[in-house]
């Protein structure tokens, strides 16, 4: 038989190889290159297509692989696999094929890789309706805030006697409302911003700008608070090459105010630092950012924030960049938390960066984000 040539093309040193292939998990196909007849097959190819090897030698390889010659002629040009169909007495299945020319016979390869397609496929659905699902939330943001704002612009209106004398009970109550709704709308506030960041809806627009005019306008913000809680914030960018960087203003800033905010919360009494440094590319490639050719120093940001507040429980850092692990947890803290380290994990990937946390019990925590900051750099990586 001419399929012996083929298998004359390999030296063994006297062992039969088609013996040897009658054993591999893949099940093996000899096939004519011009007539597509089959001539040989190993024992798992009549396993994976439920005939008799005679049978299968009988008959032709588009019988049983849809367009299965035009795929091997497409595996063994391009030297990679391929996926196809395979149909077989009313049996279809996805298979991977690989093939290669030898002399005038195709050595065929197939695996059987349904249940992996059928895995990525409901994977695809879920990560489609996943988006569809946060891009109708993003769009509809304002409908579900708007009877929240209300709540709470009518409640500080009554507090206020806009709406005529109200007696300390009712005062009470009124305040109760206010309360919650602020809440609420934060809660809202940031449950929108992480739909959005993660439906991919969110356009970088990427220039130069001062970070450290960032960092200031972003306290500037939450200085309210800072001052009730009386708490010293203190920034040193003095270790950075330069203070203008080329990222994303309103992602970063977005980042920023995020992690600022749970320092703020965090800390009742103390201090929070905001410093900046241009990292070791030795630091960079340890949290997993690979560097770009002729990377130096510079290219890279290192924003550190500190606060020797109460730190976080070994149980509480657990899954805390990723909300829907903290669906289980009765902490509405931990929830609104993770929601909003969330949207910065998100926001810095968009950024190539990388983001962590450190923290201690009664000692504080410490959230860094690096970055690069470089025109070159970041075009390259995206």
């Amino acid at each position: 038989m001419q399929v012996m040539n083929l298998f004359n093309l390999f030296n063994l040193n006297g062992v039969n190889i088609k013996d040897v292939l009658q054993y591999l998990p893949d099940a093996v196909f000899v096939v004519e290159e011009e007539s597509g007849k089959i001539v040989w097959s190993n024992k798992r190819a009549s396993v994976m297509f439920g005939l008799d090897n005679d049978d299968l030698c009988s008959m032709y390889f588009d019988d049983i692989v849809v367009q299965g010659m035009n795929l091997a002629e497409q595996s063994s040009y391009k030297d990679v696999s391929v996926i196809g169909g395979a149909s077989v007495n009313e049996k279809e299945f996805f298979i991977e094929l690989s093939a290669n020319l030898l002399e005038t016979q195709y050595f065929i390869t197939i695996r059987d890789v349904t249940e992996m397609t059928q895995v990525l496929a409901q994977a695809e659905k879920t990560g489609r309706l996943n988006k569809d699902k946060n891009l109708m939330l993003t769009k509809l943001s304002s409908e579900f805030k708007s009877p929240v704002q209300s709540i709470l612009g009518f409640s500080q209106a009554l507090n206020d006697g806009l709406g005529g004398e109200i007696n300390d009970k009712q005062r009470k109550y009124v305040r109760i409302i206010n309360k919650n709704a602020t809440e609420l709308l934060y809660f809202m506030d940031k449950f929108f911003e992480f739909a959005q960041v993660e439906s991919k809806l969110y356009q970088k627009h990427m220039q130069m700008f001062d970070v450290t005019e960032l960092i200031q306008s972003v306290i500037r913000e939450n200085e309210v608070t800072i001052a009730t809680k009386k708490l010293n914030v203190t920034t040193d960018f003095d270790n950075i090459a330069s203070k203008n960087i080329y990222s994303d203003e309103n992602a970063l800033k977005m980042v920023l105010q995020n992690i600022i905010e749970i320092s703020i919360k965090l800390t009742e009494i103390g201090n929070i630092s905001v410093e900046l440094f241009n990292p070791s590319l030795g630091d960079v490639e340890n949290m997993g950012i690979t560097p770009i050719k002729n990377a130096t120093e510079t290219s890279y940001l290192l924003i550190r924030i500190s606060d020797n507040g109460i730190g976080l429980q070994e149980n509480d850092v657990e899954g805390i960049f990723e909300p829907y692990t903290q669906l289980d947890k009765t902490n509405k803290k931990n929830l609104v938390r993770s929601i909003s380290l969330g949207s910065a994990k998100e926001l810095v990937k968009t950024l190539n960066g990388a983001i962590w946390l450190q923290t201690e019990v009664m000692k504080g925590t410490v959230f860094s984000v690096i970055i690069p900051i470089e025109n070159g750099a970041v075009q390259q990586d995206e």
